[in-house]
């Protein structure tokens, strides 16, 4: 790992309080002048209730439907005008909203962010919710229901985690529980979650201090504060132990063996060593999976292991591999199980420990090399952790992670014991 570069990681970062409670962080870079604002809320698909699932994904689409100064599909549309180039997307513990643009449309991002937060409510009609409702039945048909293994997430948590826990369930949600959803509904969840003291805002680029916390304050100032609803429980789950199995068929073009670990949550070092052991186990073609069942052994065409870190008490962790024609699912199972047990039992060499920590190190500073993606990390550590400065000490975290933490990580949570298994087998055309 690289001195140098740990040295480098020292991007300013002024972190404020508006007396509504929003968390405003301001990182100035003025290397090109563009600048990237940054939203986001604590609420995502675990927050939700039972018979409310996908409440926080529909929010996503409706929130640029208009607010009190902003005409229906107009948000996009003035974004664009200014050279923007605008998102959102839904997670399991947020929402994120977010833009990049030349520097002299900030005023205009911040004020449509700050628009939408405090006077959504007042354009969100019955007709709003029921198109963005469809658009959220199209997606799901589009992501979900008619593409090769597009259910495997779906399956994999309804293995890894009870139906009533509060990852227990995608973040698409449930098309029965949209259909059910009253605009009173919708009224309720926007007001539980929406709102400053429930937010983080990054501004990122070419912008001072100064100018950044005032003109945050300028906009979101007058937005008032209200009461976050209650956090969802956290309960550590334990290793699975019983070995939970499904089957399932449909026209794919390979038949595939899933595998899920329950994990800790991130923020922990028992995560980050795990997270480097799934890097060794499936990231890339230097991977275990890859070398060993695609290239040595040309049993499997494809091979693939990551983590997905999450904060409520347990993240998770997948491999997988998709079978050759001619192959059995069975001798591919097995010689899936034989490598995880493999790394299990001695762990990563130096090498391939030497090799996780640099992809992690490069994925790092790619991240943060622009102003869109480093705001977003920035406003992922101060809303899920509380620190933003943790965007320059990770790549040093990572580094100082060990054999002897893999070893202690993986005994506990990670080998073919503690696994659950999805099947996924070809149906005929």
């Amino acid at each position: 790992m690289s001195s140098d570069s740990q040295q480098s990681l020292a991007y300013p970062l002024t972190q404020h309080t508006l007396d509504n409670g929003l968390r405003v962080v301001i990182s100035p870079d003025h290397a090109a002048p563009s600048v990237a604002v940054n939203l986001w809320y604590d609420v995502g698909s675990r927050h939700e209730q039972p018979g409310r699932t996908g409440f926080a994904h529909l929010f996503e689409h409706v929130m640029f439907q208009g607010s009190a100064n902003v005409a229906s599909g107009q948000h996009i549309a003035l974004m664009q005008s200014a050279g923007a180039a605008v998102n959102a997307t839904t997670w399991f513990d947020r929402t994120n909203y977010f833009e990049a643009l030349p520097t002299g449309g900030l005023d205009l991002a911040l004020w449509l962010e700050a628009d939408r937060m405090g006077t959504l409510l007042t354009a969100l009609t019955q007709e709003n919710l029921d198109t963005q409702r469809e658009v959220v039945k199209e997606e799901k048909r589009q992501r979900y229901d008619n593409v090769p293994y597009g259910d495997v997430m779906e399956r994999l948590i309804g293995l890894t985690f009870p139906t009533d826990h509060p990852y227990g369930h995608t973040t698409i949600g449930s098309m029965d529980d949209l259909n059910a959803a009253t605009l009173e509904d919708v009224h309720s969840f926007f007001t539980q979650h929406y709102m400053p003291n429930n937010a983080v805002l990054s501004i990122v680029g070419d912008v001072d201090v100064p100018t950044g916390l005032a003109k945050a304050a300028t906009y979101f100032g007058p937005v008032p504060a209200g009461t976050p609803p209650p956090e969802p429980p956290t309960h550590v789950l334990p290793p699975m132990a019983d070995l939970p199995r499904a089957e399932t068929a449909a026209e794919v073009p390979a038949e595939a063996v899933y595998l899920t670990w329950r994990l800790p949550a991130r923020g922990s070092t028992t995560f980050d060593a795990l997270d480097l052991a799934f890097t060794v186990l499936g990231h890339g073609q230097t991977s275990r999976l890859h070398k060993a069942l695609v290239r040595q052994q040309e049993i499997a065409e494809a091979s693939s292991a990551s983590t997905m870190g999450l904060i409520g008490g347990n993240s998770f962790g997948f491999a997988q591999a998709r079978a050759r024609d001619g192959v059995s699912l069975e001798r591919l199972e097995e010689a899936l199980l034989v490598e995880v047990d493999r790394l299990a039992a001695d762990g990563p060499s130096e090498t391939e420990l030497r090799r996780a920590k640099a992809q992690f190190e490069r994925h790092w500073l790619h991240e943060l090399a622009r102003v869109d993606s480093r705001a977003d990390e920035i406003s992922a550590h101060t809303l899920l952790h509380n620190d933003p400065t943790l965007i320059n000490t990770r790549i040093a975290e990572i580094d100082a992670i060990d054999p002897a933490a893999i070893a202690e990580a993986t005994r506990e949570w990670f080998d073919t014991g503690t696994r659950a298994t999805l099947i996924y087998r070809q149906v005929s055309r």
